[in-house]
């Protein structure tokens, strides 16, 4: 199994340390020849959306991603990853990828003073750490769209068919259960 990295801006180092720790395989996607190499997982960092999708756009990247996405490639999309697969924004007019049918509400605990940290049950998981720094949340989800987890009434992280997205920081905290998570679903897509 070998995981792509989006690694254009943002917490991608992060999330490859922990994929070193699970002893997953990973590469870092930086220009669209490395969308030759295969991989059979995606992983969608935090950092600042509005950067990554126009990189994603001027690098060629978008397109090839998005068709892959379509097409069944898992992927793990964290904070601006939520934001970059979400079909609509309610306080930009944006749309990326536009594969998770969510709507998604940017920087909505408001500016870097406005980070915190939690713990929150995920699935049937209790007690997940979760770092939200700037991040967003999800107003509202389309049909078949599975709530994974809320923090004050908040919904911070869903899955939809073979996409997973979460509000916050799972790389930044030791706990490793959502890119478990994420490997099992590559391995029961197998």
């Amino acid at each position: 199994m070998r995981i792509g990295i989006l690694a254009l801006q943002g917490a991608f180092e992060e999330h490859a340390k922990v994929l070193d720790r699970l002893g997953v395989e990973h590469i870092e996607l930086r220009k669209t020849a490395d969308l030759k190499i295969p991989f059979d997982g995606l992983i969608l960092p935090g950092g600042e959306s509005t950067v990554q999708g126009k990189l994603l756009d001027e690098l060629g990247m978008l397109l090839p991603l998005k068709e892959r996405i379509e097409n069944g490639l898992p992927v793990l999309a964290t904070c601006a990853g939520l934001i970059l697969l979400a079909e609509k924004l309610s306080n930009d007019d944006h749309v990326y990828f536009g594969t998770l049918p969510v709507t998604v509400r940017r920087n909505a605990y408001g500016r870097q003073l406005g980070s915190f940290h939690t713990k929150s049950g995920f699935g049937s998981e209790q007690d997940v750490p979760m770092t939200f720094i700037r991040a967003p949340y999800i107003d509202s989800v389309g049909e078949d769209v599975h709530i994974l987890a809320k923090v004050d009434e908040n919904i911070v992280g869903v899955s939809y068919k073979n996409q997973i997205g979460v509000a916050f920081h799972p790389e930044l905290d030791e706990d490793t259960r959502i890119h478990q998570l994420f490997l099992k679903k590559i391995i029961c897509q197998e």
